[in-house]
């Protein structure tokens, strides 16, 4: 389905202002649409003229929908909705007309132009299904009036609100329970639910005709200093989100002023019981935490078996001991690494450019001096998860020491690391050019350790591919094949 900006652009002559505030409009008009019990449609005049074209959608979550398919990208000639016509023309909202059945269920109709500063954007079309009309409850008149407020405040261009902070996609909904305040900041209204919220803050008194600030601050602030931003939120100046707590129950509020006509009418204030999600968050910001210490403390750890290693290399007399002890040195190094770097990370996501960096490094720290080989790196890795990081950096060292130590043993040369991401797989090509394979190798049947521990990781471990074989123009070339996880 095409996006608002995409049939903007294409259909309207909207401008990129006019698209920012619409977007503003329909990131949060399921304020409106709750309110009303209502779908909304929200037109915009094409570009030459003559139509309309739908470019946003929107249901209620709080009675039956009218259009069970979506209309949006539907176009309509001038004439055809006479309502649409006229909010536009008199830019009014326009609430004149019978129900309409011809969809088999009576329908409400109404049309509320959008307005930015002195220009009208599109229209609104409100549509109520009345299949289920009853006598409204008190409830249920607070949300038409305040939804009656709202639709006002779009068609003067005062919502939404211009400079204001987006809204959090976890803010409250008119479901979770709804304040409406007077122009001095007094409960005019509260819903069920958000009186059971604030019962759970340890109100014992009715909510109704109490000043919400003073009555919030009494509840959350008694031996603390109060939070200026809840005397802003609770006295409904100002269109803002805070969060208080008493008692272990956490509830976040969020202020709609009501301005009609340039003067303030009172406020909305929509209420929402966090207090599971936050203890949630709490859990796994432990969890994280306790993660990292983990990581940190192995790194720790391998570092040490590592130290214990490189002594003991130190005492051997035996040339081919010693070096067998400094390659599992090495090994073991690249793998603190890795846990070295996701100790700092709040996931088990790994930037492994710079574990690559470090490893190729590392490597042409023990090369022989006398070889002047200096590994360099081609292309990037990116961030990689630690199920992947951690052979990977592994597979590179082998790599690299092993080019360093026979491809490359005691002559200068070039070894470099070619990498190329795309969406689902990640290659690279370990190259260097020094003597080359000897003759009739094979990989499967080769005894070498690290090739082996290769072998194992790329193919058994990352279920990729390997290849050895000669490069071009001497020297040997090692690619890699490995498949990423959808993101």
């Amino acid at each position: 389905m095409p996006t608002l900006s995409d049939l903007a652009v294409r259909h309207t002559a909207l401008d990129d202002a006019d698209l920012e505030w619409m977007h503003s409009l329909v990131s949060d008009w399921q304020l409106l649409a709750d309110l009303s019990f209502a779908d909304l449609i929200l037109w915009s005049p094409l570009r030459e003229g003559g139509g309309w074209i739908a470019i946003a959608q929107m249901r209620p979550t709080t009675g039956p929908t009218v259009y069970h398919d979506d209309v949006v990208g539907t176009i309509v000639a001038a004439g055809e909705r006479t309502l649409i016509d006229t909010a536009w023309n008199e830019r009014r909202i326009c609430r004149e007309g019978d129900p309409d059945w011809s969809s088999g269920v009576p329908v409400r109709e109404e049309t509320i132009p959008v307005r930015r500063a002195d220009h009208f954007l599109g229209v609104i079309q409100r549509s109520t299904n009345l299949s289920s009309a009853r006598t409204p409850s008190r409830l249920e008149l607070t949300y038409l009036q305040s939804a009656s407020d709202l639709a006002q405040m779009v068609a003067e261009g005062r919502f939404p609100f211009s400079g204001a902070e987006p809204i959090l996609v976890r803010s409250p909904r008119v479901g979770d329970g709804l304040l409406r305040l007077d122009r001095a900041g007094r409960v005019t209204y509260a819903s069920p639910n958000a009186l059971s919220a604030y019962r759970r803050l340890g109100l014992n008194a009715d909510l109704v005709g109490a000043e919400l600030g003073r009555t919030t601050a009494t509840l959350c602030y008694s031996d603390e200093p109060i939070n200026e931003n809840l005397m802003v939120v609770a006295s409904g100046k100002e269109p803002r989100e805070t969060e208080v707590e008493s008692g272990g129950t956490v509830v976040q509020l969020r202020a709609i002023p009501l301005v009609i006509g340039g003067g303030r009418i009172g406020a909305l204030v929509l209420i929402r019981d966090v207090t599971e999600l936050r203890r949630r968050e709490r859990e796994l910001m432990t969890k994280d935490a306790t993660i990292r210490e983990i990581h940190h403390r192995v790194k720790n750890n391998l570092q040490t078996v590592a130290a214990l290693l490189r002594l003991q290399a130190r005492r051997l007399q035996v040339p081919e001991g010693r070096e067998a002890l400094e390659e599992a040195v090495r090994r073991v190094g690249s793998i603190a690494i890795v846990h070295e770097t996701l100790s700092h990370t709040p996931e088990e996501q790994v930037d492994f450019d710079d574990i690559a960096d470090r490893v190729i490094a590392m490597t042409g720290e023990v090369a022989a001096p006398e070889a002047q080989v200096v590994p360099r790196r081609v292309g990037a890795f990116g961030v990689l998860p630690s199920e992947i990081a951690t052979p990977l950096a592994m597979v590179l060292t082998e790599l690299l020491q092993n080019a360093v130590q026979h491809g490359l043993a005691h002559r200068p040369g070039t070894l470099q690391v070619v990498v190329s991401r795309g969406a689902d797989r990640l290659d690279v090509i370990v190259s260097d050019d020094g003597s080359g394979l000897p003759p009739g190798f094979d990989l499967e049947s080769s005894t070498s350790l690290g090739l082996q521990i290769v072998r194992t990781l790329v193919v058994g471990e990352l279920s990729g591919r390997l290849a050895i074989e000669p490069r071009r123009g001497g020297g040997t070339e090692v690619t890699l094949g490995i498949p990423l996880p959808a993101t």
